[in-house]
C-alpha cells in the first residue's frame, strides 16, 4: 500500500510517464473540445443576428429597387444548402472565438509544468501583449471593411448588378480579420526575440528602410481588398508597432548591460581583461623546480668525470 500511494504521488517538477502524458493530453483536448461545442451551439441559436453582423459592411441595396453599378449589393444565398453551411460556419468561428479562454488554459495547463520559472513569466507577459494586439487588428480590420467594399464595388461597371454570396461576404471578413489580427504580432515577435537575445535593438534600428518597405509590400499583398486604403490601414500600424518594439529592445539592452556588461559580447570577441593583483587575487611566486635525486649535491661539479659530465 505505501509504494502504490508513492507512486501515484505527482512529481513536484511535473515529470511523469509518457502513458501519462498522453492520458493527461486527451483529457485537455476533450475539455477544451467540449467548451467550443457547447458555445458553438449556443451561438447557432443566435446565427441570424451574427450573420447579419459579418454583413454590415456590405452597402445594402433598398429592397425591392434594383440598383446598378458600384453603388451597393445585394446579399444572396447561391444554393440550397448555402444558409446551412453558413450557419455552421459562423457558429464555429463564434465558439472557438468566445471559448477561446477556455481551451487556451487547458492548452497552457499542459505545457506550463515544463517551463522554468523564468519561462512561464516570459509567457504571462507575451500572452497579456498579444491578445489586446490580436483584437486591435481584428478591430481595425472590421472599421475599415466598409470603406475597402465601397472601393471594390465601386470599380463595377454601370448598367451591371452586384449580387454577393453569404459565404463569400464571411470567408471576406474572416480573411481581413485574421490578417490584420496576426500581423499585429510581427512586432511582439521582435521584442521576444530581443528579450531572449537573439537580435539588439540596435541591429533593429538598422533595418528600419528594409522593414518600411517590406511592411508596405506585405500589406498590398495580403489584405483580401487589394486596395491602396487597407494596404495603408495595415501597414502604418505595424511600421509604427514596429518603432515601438524597437524603443522597448533598446531599453531593454540598457538594463542588459548595466547588469551585465559582457552580455552584447560575441562568442568569438573577447573581453577586456584587468590584470591586477586585486583582480587576479595576487601574485603568487612560482616555485623554483625541485632537484633530481642524482642532483642532489652541491653543485655540478660533483658529477664531473675528466671534465666532462657523466651523462651515461
Amino acid at each position: 500500500m505505501l509504494k502504490s500511494a508513492r507512486t501515484k504521488e505527482k512529481d513536484p517538477e511535473g515529470r511523469m510517464p509518457l502513458a501519462e502524458h498522453l492520458r493527461e493530453l486527451r483529457n485537455r483536448l476533450a475539455k477544451g473540445l467540449l467548451a467550443i461545442t457547447v458555445v458553438s451551439i449556443v451561438a447557432a441559436f443566435y446565427s441570424q443576428q451574427l450573420m447579419e453582423f459579418l454583413a454590415d459592411p456590405v452597402p445594402r441595396c433598398k429592397p425591392g429597387v434594383k440598383e446598378t453599378g458600384g453603388h451597393c449589393a445585394t446579399v444572396t444565398f447561391n444554393d440550397l444548402l448555402s444558409p446551412f453551411t453558413t450557419t455552421v460556419k459562423v457558429s464555429l468561428m463564434v465558439g472557438i472565438i468566445v471559448s477561446s479562454p477556455v481551451w487556451l488554459y487547458q492548452l497552457w495547463a499542459f505545457i506550463a509544468p515544463g517551463l522554468h520559472k523564468h519561462e512561464r513569466k516570459y509567457t504571462y507577459w507575451f500572452v497579456a501583449a498579444a491578445v489586446p494586439l490580436f483584437f486591435g487588428g481584428g478591430w481595425l480590420a472590421y472599421t475599415i471593411l466598409p470603406v475597402s467594399m465601397r472601393v471594390l464595388l465601386g470599380i463595377t461597371p454601370d448598367g451591371a448588378e452586384n449580387l454577393l454570396p453569404m459565404d463569400t461576404i464571411l470567408d471576406f471578413t474572416v480573411r481581413m480579420v485574421l490578417v490584420f489580427g496576426i500581423s499585429f504580432e510581427l512586432p511582439l515577435l521582435l521584442v521576444m526575440l530581443n528579450m531572449t537575445g537573439m537580435v539588439t535593438g540596435r541591429r533593429m534600428m538598422t533595418w528600419w528602410r528594409g522593414v518600411v518597405m517590406g511592411v508596405f509590400i506585405f500589406g498590398a499583398v495580403a489584405t483580401p481588398t487589394t486596395d491602396p486604403v487597407g494596404m495603408i490601414a495595415l501597414a502604418g500600424p505595424i511600421v509604427v508597432l514596429y518603432f515601438m518594439a524597437v524603443g522597448i529592445s533598446l531599453l531593454n539592452d540598457r538594463r542588459r548591460r548595466r547588469k551585465d556588461p559582457d552580455a552584447e559580447l560575441d562568442d568569438d570577441e573577447a573581453s577586456v581583461l584587468d590584470l591586477t593583483p586585486e583582480a587576479i587575487g595576487g601574485i603568487e611566486p612560482v616555485p623554483a623546480p625541485k632537484a633530481l635525486p642524482e642532483q642532489a649535491g652541491t653543485g655540478r661539479a660533483d658529477h664531473r668525470v675528466n671534465g666532462f659530465d657523466d651523462v651515461t
